[in-house]
């Protein structure tokens, strides 16, 4: 499968957010980042991150929520915990995802990476379903667009403001479901007690 289709092929639908724009003219993506959300925090299962990520998220509607007034964030995609994934932001457009942040020297790293959503939290394990869709939607990334050479998690993107995809984040069953291939290296940057090591990808 290539990889226009094999990214089509994990998507199940599609909301648009406005909190999107286009990348730099020339930049391409180089980086994929992992997150974790809940909305409210340890719950799941809601439209609350549907909500914040198109701008209709009403902050009253709980006490966590009076913080993320105005906030304007998104990703490209979001997996939730049965792993239904949602597509926000194209892929060649820029997701407003990684705020303040750097990555090998380079700050700014909405301009050149894609940014993805696991429905979890620092607590609590994630589940199999979607390690199994993240790693194929990740390895599809890397089919279509073969600039990526990285992936890291939000916390090493912004290691003093962030902790996700946090501890229960299993970085080494991640990349275990990972396709190898002869064509492509890329990094993870949760392996091995922070050291990048390579992995073959297709």
């Amino acid at each position: 499968m290539e990889g226009k289709e094999a990214l089509e092929a994990c998507i199940d639908r599609r909301v648009a957010s406005p909190n999107c724009d286009e990348r730099p003219a020339g930049m391409p993506i180089s980086l994929v980042v992992l997150h974790a959300i809940s909305l409210p925090p340890e719950v799941f299962g809601g439209d609350a991150v549907e909500r914040l990520f198109t701008n209709t998220l009403d902050p009253a509607g709980h006490p966590a929520f009076a913080s993320l007034e105005g906030l304007r964030v998104s990703a490209h995609y979001f997996i939730r915990r049965d792993a239904e994934t949602i597509e926000f932001v194209p892929p060649d457009r820029r997701a407003w995802h990684a705020g303040l942040s750097c990555w090998e020297g380079r700050a700014r790293c909405n301009d050149f990476s894609v940014g993805i959503e696991l429905e979890g939290s620092d607590r609590q394990p994630f589940t199999s379903a979607q390690y199994e869709r993240v790693a194929a939607l990740v390895a599809a990334l890397l089919r279509r667009y073969p600039s990526i050479d990285s992936v890291a998690g939000h916390c090493h993107i912004a290691p003093v403001r962030k902790t996700d995809p946090g501890p229960f984040f299993d970085w080494h069953r991640f990349a275990a479901l990972l396709p190898p291939t002869s064509t492509a290296r890329v990094r993870i940057a949760g392996l091995s007690s922070g050291r990048f090591l390579p992995l073959l990808l297709s």
